[in-house]
């Protein structure tokens, strides 16, 4: 999913302090464009707080009629630097990318996309899709493998089940659940399904830092109350986490991932080090799909382009917003 928000990002959402080092973070509406855009609920990055792990943004949507706003609609757009994690509660999305790899994510499956030195993909829900409800994360990658080649995973992890609980495991390890998915730092990703009145502690790793974003339900975080929508964020040294649903079900979703140690620069699609950087990751996306440049321009040393390219017939790639007027200051 591209980021279509234009402005630089300055992040506005609220965050709530706790003594033992708690914080709940407060999601902010973004439109993802057009005059029926689809509404997402942004809690990554903040002001306060960009990365958890290498976790560095959490975009959380529906349920949404696709009838109403138009559903997911997301044309060719470029990505640096990252991995997009695509994870749904209700719908089906197709993804296409300039790797060349075509393939769709339904309920309980997770499609995650390496970008690494750059790729251009699309997401658009399919025809059959009614509701469109989950989430959309992207994870930075390290710099040692941030110029990787660009690559794809598909995985559907099976459930693991406790009193009044199941849990599927995507990214990492978790009660003896682990997923295949290449990670190129430690961490973790997994939906929470709690019945009405069930608890469940898990013990976690105390070397990571970990968020529980809140779907349905008001839950219980280590016995701090996390509202819908709201993303929980824990700070390294648990050894374990707890979670009790009220008078309702909870689905939940937790991330969490050894703290990242490196600053990036996060602009619209692009991860990168420095201002800089991204300002020669949109110069090339730009000249490659026609807006500026000249068709000598549009291949790098090597005779390629950054992003790829695309089957004829696709909709019309997204131009890249207009660059703020003032430098990009890395975060982390």
């Amino acid at each position: 999913m591209s980021n279509i928000e234009v402005a630089p990002r300055e992040i506005l959402c609220e965050t709530e302090d706790n003594q033992d080092g708690l914080e709940v973070l407060v999601p902010r509406d973004v439109p993802l464009g057009g005059p029926r855009a689809m509404d997402v609920r942004r809690t990554l990055p903040q002001r306060q707080r960009s990365l958890i792990g290498a976790w560095c943004f959490l975009d959380h949507y529906g349920p949404d009629r696709v009838g109403d706003t138009g559903g997911m609609r997301v044309p060719r757009h470029p990505h640096t630097g990252l991995q997009t994690v695509s994870w749904l509660f209700t719908g089906e999305v197709e993804h296409r990318d300039s790797a060349g790899y075509h393939a769709m994510v339904a309920p309980g499956e997770v499609n995650l996309m390496t970008a690494g030195r750059g790729i251009s993909h699309s997401e658009f829900s399919t025809p059959e899709t009614d509701v469109l409800h989950g989430a959309q994360l992207w994870l930075a990658l390290p710099d040692r493998v941030r110029q990787m080649e660009p690559t794809f995973e598909h995985y559907r992890p099976e459930p693991v089940t406790g009193d009044g609980w199941t849990m599927r495991v995507f990214m990492g390890s978790l009660s003896g659940s682990t997923s295949p998915i290449i990670t190129h730092i430690p961490l973790l990703g997994a939906e929470i399904l709690l019945e009405a009145g069930a608890t469940m502690t898990v013990e976690t790793d105390p070397s990571f830092e970990h968020g529980v974003l809140v779907d349905t339900g008001a839950p219980e975080v280590d016995q701090h109350a996390v509202p819908k929508d709201h993303l929980a964020y824990l700070p390294v040294g648990r050894s374990s986490l707890t979670l009790a649903a009220g008078g309702e079900p909870v689905r939940a979703m937790l991330i969490g991932g050894e703290p990242m140690g490196e600053q990036i620069v996060m602009w619209w699609n692009f991860v990168g080090r420095s201002h800089e950087e991204v300002v020669e990751y949109r110069a090339q996306w730009q000249t490659e799909i026609g807006v500026d440049g000249t068709p000598e321009e549009r291949v790098d040393a090597l005779g390629h382009p950054r992003f790829g390219t695309f089957p004829e017939g696709e909709p019309a790639a997204l131009p890249a917003p207009v660059l703020p007027n003032v430098r990009i200051r890395p975060r982390g």
